[in-house]
């Protein structure tokens, strides 16, 4: 028997029509999620909508990073929001993905912020400090009282952290820290430094207090990208900081590279919010601007790029959502984050300049975000972890062949 189109249709109208899904959610993606997931979602979306989009224009213009927004951003509980105790709301991989998503809808300095302190900063005080200095730090951290940075990048060791020249060493019950970090997210109003450093035993993690004689900081100007965050670098020069500063619980590459594990995975998710963004605004545009007496939406070649985006969207939200799931199941691999924050940020890079060109000219002013998105997102192509880096990671997974020398 043929079942013929005619047919299918009758039996589906039979067991009632199903209704058009969103244009901005083409597969149902919000069915996936749990009551809690979505109410976290829901609530930083309200907050970004409120508090963010409002200024965040003119604060990329100025060039400044939105601090009024720190208290606010604290009381909603997103610092260490995926960490346990101290302060921290202890909430799952995937509401810790979602945030980030929302926080990027606004702004990739809003949600650089928000991962420097939690997942660099707040993390390795977590997972490898010793309990004096987690009761210390991560509830005065978790409460906005006290910002922290990440040390890792150096001047001439960017994709080589092994070939940092940033020493530490001891006399007697001090360490003597030396060397330059780069491009350091909040790294100029932070009140405190997670610096990795080579020591006589390998690499090891300091917390560097701002204040500390011979710990200087000086912002990186002139940024044509993050221009809504502060990237500074850090300087060292006969840095005395006391031996209980440093995290005792790891050593060598291992403790920094696990904390760009959790960066990149707050990454995976939250370009996707910069993508939606971009997408939404040149769908609303796409309905509205006229040309040749229609809306440009009703021609076939807008209507493809809506297409392309809509659908690299949901591949990329699917991605976040089941690497979230294995986080959380603590069966994710540091290949699978390399294979999502890669995707994901080609993607949302792609969403950007495709969505630009649907707004024309306009598409370039801070009217609209989609060129203040795709600055952004060219750092964030870069930043933890390259493009080309995570190629040869996931490479090597594949092959079994290590590319890197």
């Amino acid at each position: 028997m043929v079942d013929t189109a005619p047919e299918r249709a009758t039996r589906h109208a039979a067991h009632g029509a199903v209704a058009m899904p969103s244009a901005t959610d083409l597969y149902n993606i919000d069915s996936l999620l749990t009551d809690d997931e979505r109410m976290v979602r829901d609530t930083v979306k309200k907050f970004v909508a409120g508090q963010v989009l409002p200024i965040i224009g003119e604060h990329f213009e100025a060039g400044t990073f939105p601090r009024e927004l720190i208290p606010a951003i604290a009381e909603l509980g997103l610092l260490g929001m995926h960490l346990e105790g101290y302060g921290c709301a202890g909430l799952n991989a995937v509401c810790y993905g979602l945030a980030c998503q929302e926080l990027e809808f606004g702004d990739s300095g809003l949600r650089s912020f928000v991962s420097v302190q939690g997942s660099l900063a707040m993390f390795p005080i977590y997972a490898y400090g010793s309990e004096e200095q987690k009761q210390h730090w991560l509830p005065k951290m978790a409460a906005g009282e006290v910002i922290g940075c990440f040390g890792l990048t150096e001047p001439d060791a960017g994709s080589n952290p092994s070939g940092m020249q940033t020493t530490a060493r001891k006399d007697g019950d001090t360490y003597i820290l030396n060397g330059t970090k780069m491009w350091i997210t909040n790294g100029g109003f932070a009140d405190i430094a997670v610096v990795w450093a080579k020591a006589e035993d390998g690499i090891r993690g300091f917390i560097v207090e701002r204040g500390t004689p011979g710990f200087t900081t000086s912002d990186v100007h002139h940024k044509l990208s993050l221009r809504a965050s502060v990237t500074s670098e850090l300087h060292f020069a006969d840095c005395r900081v006391p031996a209980a500063n440093m995290l005792p619980n790891v050593r060598g590459l291992r403790g920094p590279l696990s904390c760009l594990d959790e960066a990149r995975y707050g990454i995976a998710w939250g370009v996707n919010g910069a993508a939606r963004a971009c997408y939404e605004s040149a769908l609303d545009y796409s309905k509205t601007r006229v040309q040749f007496d229609r809306p440009i939406g009703g021609f076939q070649l807008t209507q493809r790029k809506l297409a392309d985006i809509a659908t690299e969207l949901i591949k990329a939200q699917l991605l976040a959502l089941q690497l979230g799931r294995l986080k959380d199941q603590g069966l994710a691999h540091p290949v699978q984050v390399s294979v999502a924050k890669r995707n994901n940020c080609r993607q949302a890079l792609n969403t950007a300049r495709e969505a630009r060109s649907i707004l024309g000219a306009n598409g370039i002013t801070l009217e609209y975000p989609i060129s203040r998105h795709m600055n952004n997102l060219e750092s964030v192509f870069t930043y933890e972890g390259t493009d080309d880096i995570h190629t040869l990671i996931i490479g090597q997974a594949i092959t079994g062949l290590n590319a890197f020398a």
